[in-house]
């Protein structure tokens, strides 16, 4: 076995014991948190079947999702004993823990200010899950606002809490970006944290399985736009990489607004660079953060997101996931160092332009690869950024004349209306449908 396998045969082995790790914890967290004289104000749900998967038998099935199903898991990479560096991260994550918390329990909607507590927030039932937390259809009861809070238990765990007020950060300073997710506030409790944020329809993975094929390139366009100028912000205005692009972290809504979500895993930039290797998806991983060029120095920068941006653009414009026929993250991450890079098929009748854009994403060197600034000056990017496209008509058509990928499955019931200090007694969903990272998905 080449070194190479080995190091991909590790990255895979590191990945299921962390699944199993996260596993454990979810299942501590609920079944041996101490008792208390009162109900805990939190939501309660059912667990899924695993911390990570994202299969399950309703959505792998021809019926309702036609291709062949792909790991989707979040990928965690060895990183440097920096002792020193540990250190001052969690000096860090302690100081910014103090700060949110000052700045708790109040929610800001439609430029008006809200005292909020836990007991406010009325749940509408669950719309996603992740492996940071569970985000919920909640109603304001001071205002009647319906809105998305995302739940996250604070667990004790370092990485978990740097997840979690890093997220929490990005969303909070990025109110003056359209392309980003809109954040209310926060409610932070000692066992949760509670993050109030616009409540978008779905997601572009979601709208995907909707249509069970390509999404179209018009959409597509204004889609790159926003996306490619909501990185660009992150990185200039906050020095921020966002290290999971791709389409469950893409979201839409019936206004036509297109934005991205889901900032527990950003990394910040040391001189333009990442360094740290940690957090990402396997299956938009960029090679250079796979097998670095210098392994004692496993820098990348934004073009990372670049690559991951272009894959993402590929999978929704054909309907595919272009790394074909792998069952797991070890053939996936193969196939990205050893294949040429995909392009978008000559037979679907895709503009040059897009052709262009998505080669460009895809140059597998990632110093030949374009950063953000060379992006925005692409004919493609240039096309739809003053191109009219009805992208909210297109939204709420797809919306009205396709089954959600929940509906098949045991969701069929209605939820009934309970507080945070309830706990939610329905059915659980499918393991998959609680998989979508991001998602928003109100239907």
């Amino acid at each position: 076995m080449s070194s190479l396998e080995q190091r991909l045969s590790r990255i895979e082995e590191k990945l299921k014991q962390e699944n199993e790790e996260a596993r454990r914890r979810i299942d501590l967290n609920i079944d041996m948190s101490p008792q208390r004289s009162r109900p805990r104000p939190t939501l309660q749900l059912p667990l899924a079947n695993d911390g990570g998967s994202r299969s399950s038998s309703s959505e792998s099935s021809p019926q309702h999702h036609p291709y062949p199903s792909r790991p989707r898991h979040m990928l965690t990479l060895p990183t440097p004993p920096y002792g020193l560096q540990k250190s001052l991260e969690n000096a860090e994550i302690d100081q910014k823990l103090q700060e949110i918390m000052k700045q708790t329990g109040y929610l800001k909607i439609d430029g008006q200010r809200y005292p909020a507590e836990v007991t406010d927030l009325i749940s509408e039932g669950e719309i996603g899950s992740g492996t940071c937390g569970q985000v919920f259809k909640v109603r304001f009861k001071k205002t009647g606002h319906v809105i998305a809070v995302k739940q996250m238990r604070r667990t004790g765990n370092k990485d978990e809490n740097k997840r979690i007020l890093m997220d929490l950060d990005v969303v909070l300073k990025s109110h003056d970006c359209p392309y980003i997710i809109q954040c209310y506030g926060a409610i932070v409790t000692n066992t949760d944290v509670f993050i109030a944020m616009e409540l978008m329809g779905t997601c572009a993975e979601k709208l995907k399985k909707r249509i069970q094929g390509p999404i179209p390139e018009r959409i597509l366009g204004k889609m790159t736009v926003a996306i490619v100028k909501a990185l660009l912000y992150l990185k200039e205005k906050h020095g921020v990489i966002h290290r999971d692009v791709k389409p469950s972290n893409i979201l839409l809504d019936a206004k036509g607004q297109i934005k991205l979500c889901d900032f527990g895993i950003s990394g910040r930039l040391v001189d333009s660079k990442a360094k740290t290797r940690s957090a990402g998806c396997a299956a938009y991983m960029a090679p250079e953060r796979i097998d670095p060029p210098d392994p004692t120095k496993p820098d990348y920068d934004i073009r990372a997101d670049v690559w991951s941006l272009g894959i993402s653009l590929v999978e929704l414009a054909t309907g595919q996931f272009p790394y074909k026929n792998c069952k797991t993250d070890f053939e996936v991450l193969t196939k990205v160092l050893q294949e040429d890079p995909p392009l978008l098929p000559l037979s679907m009748g895709f503009s040059l332009d897009f052709q262009s854009f998505v080669k460009d994403c895809l140059t597998k060197d990632h110093r030949k690869r374009p950063k953000y600034h060379t992006l925005l000056e692409h004919s493609f990017i240039r096309r739809y950024e003053v191109l009219e496209v009805d992208v909210a008509g297109w939204f709420q058509t797809v919306m009205d004349r396709t089954e959600s990928p929940r509906s098949s499955q045991c969701y069929s019931h209605q939820h009934q209306l309970h507080s945070l200090f309830s706990v939610i007694m329905t059915s659980p969903p499918s393991a998959s449908s609680q998989r979508e990272d991001g998602a928003r998905d109100m239907f």
